[in-house]
């Protein structure tokens, strides 16, 4: 598979312009991001790049007094998975409950779950900030004997989590057919068996049978667009984690929640990043 990689250079360079450059690139198909020093190197799949949503992304840019341009080139043929290791995916402990790392990490520290990971070029290795909190928020749910779904799934770490806290069936759905083989990959990396993995958007949930929880870790935009699909197969009671946002986008968030039929339980924040629980009336 073959990758244009666009180097952004951003000024001021801090973090808060890095996410959102992340954020906005992966609204128009870019699956992988690493900080330099100067600001954020993406990654695309050749066949999916479209320089025209990338200028009008660049050109619209939502933070004032910022400056961003860009570079582009083929990216260079590379085992990524020995990049990964070498420079950029660490272990990560949440919670001093769950620690996330790959095949490559020795001596990581003994928790009471431990996902492995090949992550390779997929976005959601748990470092980010949406990941991690709702990694919490599923560390403190009651998911014994649910069946649970996992919009936007990327690596899959949500899902495989939530088996292990004792889901009875998990979906996870993704619209990128790389995090559908990646997600399938460190399934069986976990020795999981209750995951049935699905490549394709919220339309493959009409007339499915009703969830018990839903993760939805995507982004502002998708989540208002498909939270009515989600509402369709859930049931009094169903619970709805959402992440992908920042905490000034909550009440929007929650506006179209409760005009549902949801009730607003808890957000959590991170770096400004939020995380919002909701149940089903």
């Amino acid at each position: 598979m073959k990758y244009f990689e666009v180097t952004f250079t951003t000024q001021p360079c801090n973090e808060t312009t890095n996410d959102v450059v992340s954020a906005l690139a992966g609204e128009i198909g870019f699956e992988s991001f690493v900080e330099w020093e100067n600001g954020v190197q993406a990654y695309i799949q050749q066949n999916l790049f479209d320089e025209e949503a990338l200028k009008e992304m660049v050109n619209e840019f939502p933070l004032p007094d910022t400056h961003i341009t860009y570079t582009i080139q083929e990216a260079e043929d590379k085992d990524w998975n020995e990049e990964w290791e070498k420079n950029f995916f660490q272990p990560i402990v949440i919670g001093d409950r769950c620690c996330i790392h790959s095949t490559f990490h020795k001596d990581t520290p003994k928790t009471e779950y431990e996902i492995l990971i090949n992550p390779q070029m997929a976005f959601g290795t748990g470092h980010h900030e949406t990941t991690s909190s709702i990694i919490c928020e599923l560390l403190d749910a009651d998911l014994n004997g649910k069946n649970v779904l996992d919009m936007g799934c990327g690596t899959s770490i949500l899902a495989i989590l939530a088996s292990m806290r004792g889901a009875k069936a998990v979906t996870a759905i993704d619209i990128d057919d790389w995090c559908v083989n990646n997600s399938r990959d460190n399934i069986a990396l976990n020795n999981i068996h209750n995951i049935e993995v699905k490549w394709g958007d919220a339309a493959l949930l009409e007339g499915h049978e009703p969830f018990d929880v839903i993760i939805a870790n995507i982004n502002r935009n998708i989540l208002l667009a498909d939270m009515s699909r989600y509402v369709a197969c859930m049931h009094s009671g169903s619970e709805l984690f959402m992440s992908g946002f920042y905490v000034e986008d909550i009440p929007a968030i929650q506006e179209k929640a409760e005009s549902l039929g949801m009730t607003f339980l808890h957000h959590r924040k991170k770096n400004n990043w939020a995380a919002v629980k909701f149940v089903m009336k």
